[in-house]
Parts: structure tokens; C-alpha cells; sequence
């Protein structure tokens, strides 16, 4: 082979059975047209253009052979897709097994690179580049954050049934590890409602177990990111998405009822809350239901207060005092959930001192920050004064039988509510949600040492993060250390909070994820949508809630699947320029197994009804595998058997090389001269080609 270029043969021939006289000559091709591979001895690819009815056949070294008919360019007609890849043969097994060495070798050598690391660890992209303006912007949203964290971090421990601490313990750890990893500025790592709410009927209320399934979300979250399995979350579709979400609201409303009217109720189901809550209706509390109602109004109205405008509607246009005013309002709506806990647990207080408990305090919380440890792999036995069991002893597999399929829902869950932020707040740009898989792992292994439970980002604080004008992830910074402040200085005073404020607040920020407003648009859209929305809606109510997804997504599967089962195929009776009629059908998908029997009897129903030639426009049949090939063979001697005309245009040759292999003896096209000619010969001899 020359320096210049890759030199292959070509030679004219025609379609005749007659053997016609054939002109050779070489041609040569560009270098710059030839992709080779590292060792520059083998040809991988090289595009040719015009390509009519070919016929590749390997020879020795780098040469190969192109049979093309000659084209009659005096000849008026359509010209098809003039494009064709010449590849060189399979490698062989072996030769495959031999690759995976020098593959891994160059997968190890990428990782190392400074650009996967700057990829990998976000921190490094915008650190050289922080400025005062981040800083400020950082602290204030970082506090305003911090003040929505904490109360909500009490509140959503007691809906994993927890104890108060640990919604706390799972509040700071991960903000700092996410503002080395994390992907996106606006994302609050933290305990959620949906988390919280998973991690109560995983494990039942003990600690023990949830910060195991701590532990054991973050390691699967963080091989997923490894592995590049962030695309997972693909096959949850919206409407699935949002019928989740919207039972998950209601089962949260309804764990928070019992503390609302001062009852005890259990249950893991919404069906089971209910018949728990309407058994003990009738002793409700009337401290506890006054307070819980009255919050919920108050929560609700404060709610509306940054949407007050005081001046000008443009802000450069308003007074020093109208700005004053409007930050004000801002702030106090956005602090809403702490403001209620401080003036709930002030009142809480004051009755407690005059020796009063009209409501039910959240009671003790320890002082202080938690011991770093190792997560427990066994839960203890632990026995009362009287000998009797009050929690039996667990090993490791019992724990693991335990959580179940909890460890790939709650990662898939908390990768879902995570990527919701980060594409709600991300302005059009990308969002990589492999990078956000790692982040929230590592956050996850790193908050079980100081014994949190599973957390992601959540939408409400997010929403909060970027209002606040946060700038980069260094606010979690500021989120953090205010967690770390309450835990050091104002444990103390969480005694006095009543649980009925608690569960006011929760209710007061669930009601809105219920995704009401999704249904009318779906209905416009697609009205198909609705049925695995709703059927995910009422198996998350019914069942648990990791069987209500799992059939929210099976039903999204099998519409896939019925969808690729039926193709659509566009039918168009065409005329050569000669005058010859033919019909031309266009599949507009691959041939796969389901598919292929449900096309094999549309064209022999359009077939048998034209009795003219059949051209199969192959521009959209991208893949095929060998059930497709056996009945595409079916199909050809279907034709034949009636003496019908049947022809290929544009067949792919990925798709060629599947036929070949199930040794189908068809003629495929690539321009509509060659068509022509074809349809016009076999018509004239009226016998299949």
C-alpha cells in the first residue's frame, strides 16, 4: 500500500445473467478518508460515495473488493442514500478476549487524566475562581437554608420513626462532602420527606437499621456512579414519577395525622394508616389538634408572603424602605418552618414551667454532636427490668433480608429527587447525572459514621438555596456548621417542642407535592400516560410503596414493548419514470422479534392486494436480529411463491450482515436509478428477480 492512500478495486458489470463485458480500473482514495486503529496496520473504515448494488468480499492484507453495476445516467430518477461504509471482517472470539487487557489498561490510564479528575471532582472547576461575590451570596443562602434544615430534619426523623437527633445527625456531614463532588449549586443534601418515609418501612423504627441502609444506599449509589448507571433512572417515566410522588404525599400526610390530634396510630400502608387513625379517632387531643390546625393556617399564609411586592414592581425602581420591607417579607416566609418551632416551643415551654402539658413535646435530645463510628452490623438484644424482650438480637443477614429491595429503590429514589433539582435550577445546561450518583453515595457512607439515615437533596430546600442566590455548593458549607451549632448549644430547647408543630410542618410542605396540576396537561398530551400514572398512584397507596413502583414501571415496559410489537409502516404507491406502478412500504423502526410477524402480514396484506412490485425502504431499520431474518425469509419466498416482486432499498449494513448470516438470498438497492432498471427487467420477463 502506497503512502498516499488505500487502492481498491472496482468492477463494472450489470444485473443481466448474460455475462457482459466488465471494465476495470483502480481507485484510489484519499489517506484522509481511511480511519485506522492504533497499530495503523489495519483498515477500520472507509466511506465511498455513490454506491449502487455492492457485494464485499475479504482478501488478503488490506485489500478489499467493490462490485457496483453501472449507473445510466441518462436514465431520470431518484437518487437514494449515496452512502456506504466498508468494514473489515469480525474479529474472531479470541481476538476479543484478547482486547479486554489492553481495554482495561486504556480505561485505567483515562481515569487518571486531568480532565476526568476536574470532572470528577467539581470543586476543582470553580475553587480558583471564587470571589467575594460567591462568598457573599454562599453565606446568606447557606443560613437561610440552614434555618429550613433544621426543623425539617426533626420533623422528617420522626416520619422514618426515629428519634429527633437522628434527622439532625443526617443534616451536616453530607453538606460537606457535596460541595467537593456535587455537580450542581443548588442541591441541599439532607434528610427528605420520600427518604424518611422509605426508611420507616424499611426499618421499622430501629436506628440500628436505618443507618446500615445508610450505609448500604451510599455503597450502591456510589458503584452505580462508578459503573455509569445514572441512566437507570430513564426507564422511571414522569407519569410514573409524578404518581409516585403524589402517594408518597399522601401516605406522609396521613403518618403525620396521629401526631396532629395526639393519637396513636401504626401502619405502613396508606390503607393501613387510616384504619389505625379512624380506630383512635376518638381520642384526639384538643391541645394537640389546636395547635397542629392553627399552624398549618399560619404555614400556609406565611407562605404567601415573599409573593408580596411593596413599590415599584421592578426592584432598581423601589425606595431603600420598599427593599427593606420586601427582603423582610422574603425572609420571614422563607424561615417560616423555624419561626413556628421557636414560637411553638416558646409556648410549649411556658406551659411546661407552670407544670401544664396541653401538648405532646418531641421530648429529650441528646447534647452534643454524634460519636464518628463505624455503622452497626447487628442490632442487639435488649431486655427490660423484667426480663422481657423488648428488641431481639439481628445479625447482618437478618438485617440485609430485612431492608430487601429497599437498597434499590432508596437509591433510585434519592438519584430521582436529586436530578429533579438539579434540572428544575440547571438553565439548559447538561446535567451529569453520573457525577451526582457518586456525590450523594459518598455523602450517604459518610453520614452513616456519624449515624444518619439515607438523604438526597430536596426540592423544597433547593427551591429555597436558589432563591437565596446561592452561588456554588460551598453554601452547604454554612448549612452545615448552623446544624452543628443546634446540636452543640440548642438541644435543650427541642424538649419543648410540641409534636403536633412538627407534624404541621411536614403537612404544610407535603400538600403541595401532590401532583394534581400534571393531570390535565397528560390528559391533552397523551391520554395513555395516565394509565401507568394512576396505576402507580393507587399500587403505591395500596401496597408498598417499592412494589407500587415496580408496577408503575412494568406498565411503562409493556407499552414500550406493545409500541415496538407494532410498527408503524407508511405505504405510497409510486411510478418509475418508465410508467411501471410499484408500492413502496417504510417500517419506521427495527426488526425485532415482536415485531416482525405483525410486518410480515401487513405486506403480504398490502401484496396481495396491489399485485404489483413490493420495495421495502429499509432508511429506518436500523438494527434486526435473527428471528427477524427467519421471517423476512418467510416473507421472500412468500413473494416468490406468487411470482410478486419484492426488493430492499437502503438496507443497512448492520442490518445486511443479520440476513447474510441467516443465508437470505434477496437484492437490495441504494439509488432509484438501479430500482428502476430492476423493476423495469423483471417486469418485462415477469419472473422474480
Amino acid at each position: 500500500m502506497s503512502s498516499s492512500g488505500q487502492s481498491i478495486s472496482k468492477m463494472a458489470n450489470n444485473d443481466s445473467p448474460e455475462p457482459a463485458t466488465s471494465s476495470t480500473f483502480n481507485l484510489t482514495i484519499p489517506r484522509i478518508a481511511i480511519r485506522r486503529t492504533s497499530s495503523d496496520t489495519q483498515l477500520d473504515k472507509v466511506q465511498i460515495k455513490s454506491a449502487s448494488v455492492y457485494n464485499i468480499h475479504g482478501l488478503s492484507g488490506s485489500q478489499h473488493s467493490l462490485s457496483v453495476p453501472p449507473i445510466h445516467k441518462d436514465v431520470v430518477g431518484y437518487r437514494g442514500s449515496n452512502e456506504f461504509i466498508l468494514t473489515d471482517d469480525k474479529q474472531s472470539t479470541m481476538d476479543q478476549i484478547r482486547s479486554i487487557g489492553p481495554w482495561f489498561r486504556r480505561k485505567c490510564k483515562n481515569v487518571c487524566r486531568r480532565k476526568i479528575l476536574y470532572k470528577r471532582v467539581p470543586v476543582l472547576n470553580w475553587l480558583p475562581k471564587y470571589n467575594m461575590d460567591d462568598a457573599v451570596g454562599d453565606l446568606v443562602a447557606g443560613i437561610t437554608v440552614g434555618l429550613t434544615v433544621i426543623p425539617q430534619a426533626l420533623a422528617y426523623s420522626s416520619i422514618a420513626g426515629l428519634p429527633a437527633a437522628y434527622g439532625l445527625y443526617g443534616s451536616f456531614v453530607g453538606c460537606f462532602v457535596y460541595i467537593l463532588l456535587g455537580s450542581c449549586k443548588d442541591v441541599p443534601m439532607g434528610p427528605t420527606a420520600i427518604a424518611s418515609l422509605l426508611t420507616f418501612q424499611a426499618c421499622d423504627g430501629v436506628w440500628q437499621r436505618a443507618v446500615l441502609l445508610c450505609f448500604l444506599s451510599g455503597l450502591i449509589e456510589l458503584l452505580m456512579g462508578l459503573f455509569g448507571l445514572g441512566f437507570l433512572i430513564d426507564f422511571v417515566s414522569g407519569p410514573v414519577s409524578s404518581g409516585f410522588t403524589s402517594a408518597v404525599s399522601l401516605i406522609i400526610l396521613s403518618s403525620q395525622v396521629k401526631d396532629l390530634l395526639g393519637i396513636v396510630a401504626k401502619g405502613n400502608t396508606f390503607i393501613e394508616q387510616w384504619s389505625s387513625i379512624i380506630d383512635d379517632i376518638h381520642n384526639t387531643q384538643l391541645g394537640d389538634a389546636l395547635m397542629g390546625f392553627i399552624c398549618i393556617v399560619v404555614l400556609l399564609l406565611m407562605r404567601l408572603l415573599p409573593r408580596i411586592k411593596i413599590g415599584p414592581p421592578d426592584a432598581c425602581d423601589q425606595s431603600t424602605v420598599q427593599k427593606i420591607v420586601n427582603k423582610s417579607l422574603w425572609l420571614i416566609g422563607t424561615a417560616r418552618n423555624a419561626i413556628i418551632v421557636v414560637v411553638c416551643g416558646a409556648i410549649g415551654a411556658a406551659f411546661y414551667e407552670n407544670g401544664k402539658e396541653p401538648f405532646r413535646m418531641i421530648g429529650d435530645v441528646p447534647s452534643g454532636l454524634p460519636s464518628v463510628q463505624a455503622p452497626p452490623f447487628s442490632v442487639p438484644e435488649i431486655v427490660d427490668g423484667n426480663g422481657t424482650v423488648i428488641q431481639e438480637y439481628e445479625s447482618f443477614g437478618d438485617m440485609l433480608q430485612g431492608l430487601g429491595s429497599m437498597l434499590i429503590v432508596i437509591p433510585l429514589i434519592a438519584l430521582l429527587e436529586n436530578i429533579a433539582i438539579c434540572k428544575a435550577f440547571a438553565d439548559g445546561k447538561p446535567v451529569d447525572a453520573t457525577q451526582e450518583l457518586i456525590a450523594i453515595g459518598v455523602s450517604n457512607i459518610a453520614n452513616s459514621f456519624v449515624q444518619g439515615y439515607p438523604g438526597t437533596g430536596a426540592l423544597s430546600r433547593g427551591a429555597v438555596n436558589n432563591a437565596s442566590g446561592v452561588r456554588t455548593p460551598f453554601g452547604g458549607l454554612y448549612t452545615g456548621l448552623l446544624v452543628i451549632l443546634a446540636l452543640l448549644f440548642f438541644t435543650p430547647y427541642f424538649f419543648y417542642i410540641p409534636r403536633a408543630a412538627l407534624a404541621a410542618i411536614i403537612i404544610a410542605a407535603v400538600i403541595f407535592m401532590i401532583e394534581v396540576r400534571v393531570v390535565k396537561p397528560m390528559w391533552r398530551s397523551k391520554k395513555t400516560d395516565l394509565i401507568p400514572g394512576i396505576a402507580t398512584f393507587v399500587a403505591c397507596l395500596a401496597l408498598p410503596l417499592e412494589y407500587g413502583i415496580l408496577v408503575g414501571i412494568g406498565l411503562n415496559i409493556l407499552f414500550i414493548l406493545y409500541h415496538a410489537a407494532r410498527p408503524k409502516i407508511h405505504m405510497d404507491q409510486a411510478v418509475t419514470p418508465c410508467g411501471v406502478k410499484y408500492l413502496m412500504l417504510t417500517p419506521d423502526r427495527c426488526l425485532i422479534f415482536p415485531s416482525v410477524d405483525y410486518v410480515r402480514n401487513l405486506i403480504n396484506k398490502h401484496g396481495l392486494k396491489s399485485q404489483i412490485p413490493v420495495v421495502i425502504d429499509c432508511t429506518h431499520i436500523y438494527g434486526a436480529d435473527f428471528t427477524a431474518a427467519q421471517v423476512i425469509d418467510t416473507l421472500i419466498k412468500d413473494f416468490k411463491s406468487r411470482n410478486q416482486l419484492l426488493l430492499f432499498l437502503n438496507l443497512k449494513p448492520s442490518v445486511g450482515t443479520v440476513f447474510e448470516g441467516a443465508d437470505l438470498e434477496y437484492r437490495v438497492f441504494y439509488d432509484f436509478e438501479q430500482l428502476d432498471k430492476a423493476i423495469r427487467e423483471c417486469r418485462r420477463k415477469s419472473i422474480p428477480a
